[in-house]
């Protein structure tokens, strides 16, 4: 299996990034896949969940309205987008799915001025 996020960076206060992690090595279309995100000095914590076609979705009240997660099952990968960013969104960004116990390398949002 692999997970590999990328599309991180540096951003300004109110902006955004579009993250994606490409997955390998088992039958993603048949998972939820799901964005964690892990803060200096805090737990992770998760962002968004979708539904293995797609069609359901869920967030964390903290992105809700602001995080988009999407996914193409054709290309084996899940997307976060992220619009008006906050410094509080500041995180490595994690995709997994249930009952896989690794992490990628992540990729880092910084969102600051």
């Amino acid at each position: 299996v692999q997970l590999v996020e990328s599309g991180g960076g540096l951003v300004q206060p109110g902006g955004s990034l579009r993250l994606s992690c490409a997955a390998s090595g088992f039958a993603f279309r048949n998972y939820v896949m799901r964005w964690f995100r892990q803060a200096p000095g805090k737990e992770r914590e998760l962002v968004a969940a979708i539904s293995s076609a797609g069609s359901v979705t869920n967030y964390a009240d903290s992105v809700k309205g602001r995080f988009t997660i999407s996914r193409d099952n054709a290309k084996n990968t899940v997307y976060l987008q992220m619009n008006s960013l906050k410094p509080e969104d500041t995180a490595v960004y994690y995709c997994n799915y249930p009952g896989y116990g690794y992490w990628g390398q992540g990729t880092l949002v910084t969102v600051s001025s």
